[in-house]
């Protein structure tokens, strides 16, 4: 028998248990639902690349999730790492079809960062704001800290993979930068994870099916004023780092119909920003 300290066993932490994968294909995989198949395993280089190179071969709700990810990604190529079993880290792969024109597929980040956020409500009890374009925010002795993140990418002929990362049960030395977070220390009420990604997944169905009913229109959806609601960047003086090394700097006033942050600029102009880093550069307003 293996020790239950052995550090390949997956009862090696008994405050992180493994995932039930037998019981959230039960709970989320229907008949009716968006969810067609969740394979769990025990560690990968990444959600999104394993999903991606089969996006083809699989249909539309395929999850798959890893207890570890040796080579997770954010935003242009950054690392991401976490303890086994420390958090969520799994991809889903969508595909809005024709009902969807490919214009409006930028807006399954944000409407990503939306579910995330109201599903954790639900079942954690946390507030997370979302920083604009995929961050998920969380709160920490008054400050705000990054507790997760979001990477959306065409996969295949008519597919996206979204991949979520989250931090659930991190401890404070064990936070890779010092202004990272998990929902342990934000003060979750659960940190559960088979109840929490089945919040989010039933959240992530929601969204995604309402959306697409309304051909992808982020305003008919209710989703553009959703996310303005959630969104912490929006009143905050912020910098956009632009791709290319440029920046530029202002109120960011609003988020468009194309899921562009709008930068009100101290030269009076209206400036949408479609990709970049943001920096916030004061607290929003009261």
């Amino acid at each position: 028998m293996t020790p239950p300290d052995a550090s390949d066993s997956r009862w090696s932490d008994l405050d992180r248990p493994p995932l039930n994968a037998t019981a959230l294909r039960r709970a989320l995989l229907r008949p009716d639902a968006l969810w067609t198949s969740l394979d769990v395993v025990t560690a990968t280089g990444s959600t999104n690349s394993d999903l991606a190179a089969k996006a083809d071969e699989l249909g539309e709700g395929a999850v798959l999730v890893a207890e570890e990810q040796t080579a997770g990604r954010g935003r242009l190529d950054r690392r991401w790492s976490a303890p086994a079993r420390s958090g969520l880290f799994f991809s889903v792969l969508l595909k809005p079809g024709a009902s969807v024109p490919v214009e409006r597929w930028g807006w399954l980040p944000l409407l990503t960062g939306v579910a995330v956020s109201t599903g954790l409500a639900r079942a954690a009890g946390v507030d997370t704001a979302l920083k604009w374009p995929n961050d998920l925010l969380v709160t920490v002795d008054s400050e705000e800290r990054k507790a997760g993140g979001i990477l959306a990418e065409r996969a295949g002929a008519d597919g996206v993979v979204v991949g979520i990362g989250l931090n659930v049960t991190l401890r404070a030395d064990e936070l890779p930068v010092p202004g990272a977070g998990s929902l342990a220390l934000a003060g979750a009420v659960s940190t559960d994870r088979d109840t929490l990604l089945r919040a989010v997944l039933r959240s992530l169905e929601q969204w995604y099916g309402t959306w697409r009913a309304a051909s992808g229109d982020p305003e008919a959806s209710g989703l553009q004023e959703a996310y303005a609601a959630a969104c912490a960047t929006l009143g905050r003086t912020v910098r956009a780092e632009l791709p290319g090394g440029q920046s530029v700097e202002g109120e960011a006033v609003a988020v468009d119909g194309d899921g562009r942050l709008v930068l009100a600029t101290s030269e009076g102009v209206q400036r949408p920003v479609a990709a970049g880093d943001i920096v916030h550069l004061r607290p929003a307003a009261p």
